[in-house]
């Protein structure tokens, strides 16, 4: 168990070198959730005050969180794809270490980043005029629900970086999936603006009771039964993908 955590550790602090060393990358996912949120809040401000009842932008916040939660975790294999290409993955996987740390390593350092992009999102959008009804309390609850949205999405992300031969493929999947989930869900507008087509899809969304869940703590305050419905909804998907993604990469790492 020592092993393995010393091996975990040591390559989480090659992603976090990687991390530091690409300022740029990370100021570039910054600028999609800056763009929603001051020009389509900005935009959409008047028209949207009667259907979301109150500040569109912190009716949009919950949204870009998820939205920022899913397209980290999303996009969160395809360093490891890269390192197939070139061959390190390979010479990673030859080593006298765990192939469990190589995966848990990536895990981590994807989902860290995606608590502190959402954490400067979060301040953003305060600074923009939006108010989080439940406080301090809010605002870990808010990252504990993105961190369970980014644990299934994560697993897939890892399962495609062992599955697809190349990462055009990948970013393929990426650009076709993620803007029909967004409106797929109840990030932009309620559920029951949707046609019924689109909102019976948006229902087998878990994005949709991640943003519902957040929506409440920035909005209203602690509704503990959509609280509750988010909990089970996302730890069935969760487990689901973790059944499936260790079946995949079990037979992919040996």
């Amino acid at each position: 168990m020592g092993d393995f955590l010393q091996e975990t550790k040591a390559q989480l602090g090659r992603w976090m070198i990687h991390l530091k060393r690409e300022p740029f990358n990370v100021a570039f996912n910054l600028v999609n959730p800056l763009i929603l949120l001051i020009f389509m809040g900005g935009a959409f401000q008047a028209l949207a005050r009667d259907s979301v009842g109150g500040d569109y932008r912190s009716y949009l916040l919950p949204g870009i969180l998820a939205l920022t939660a899913f397209g980290n975790s999303m996009a969160g294999g395809i360093p490891l794809l890269f390192d197939r290409e070139t061959g390190f993955l390979l010479r990673l996987m030859s080593a006298p270490i765990s192939r469990a740390s190589i995966l848990v390593s990536r895990f981590l350092a994807v989902n860290l980043s995606t608590m502190l992009q959402c954490l400067l999102i979060l301040a953003l959008g305060l600074l923009f005029g939006a108010r989080i009804a439940t406080g301090l309390g809010g605002v870990v609850a808010l990252l504990m629900i993105g961190l369970l949205l980014g644990f299934g999405v994560t697993v897939i992300s890892l399962i495609l970086a062992f599955v697809l031969e190349n990462h055009g493929d990948f970013f393929a999947i990426l650009g076709v999936t993620a803007l029909p989930l967004s409106f797929l869900s109840s990030a932009f507008v309620p559920l029951d603006a949707l046609p019924l087509w689109m909102r019976l899809l948006a229902r087998v969304n878990p994005m949709t009771y991640a943003i519902d869940a957040m929506r409440s703590l920035i909005l209203t305050g602690w509704d503990w039964p959509r609280l509750l419905l988010m909990v089970i909804v996302l730890l069935v998907f969760d487990g689901a993908m973790f059944w499936l993604g260790a079946r995949v990469l079990s037979r992919q790492l040996a």
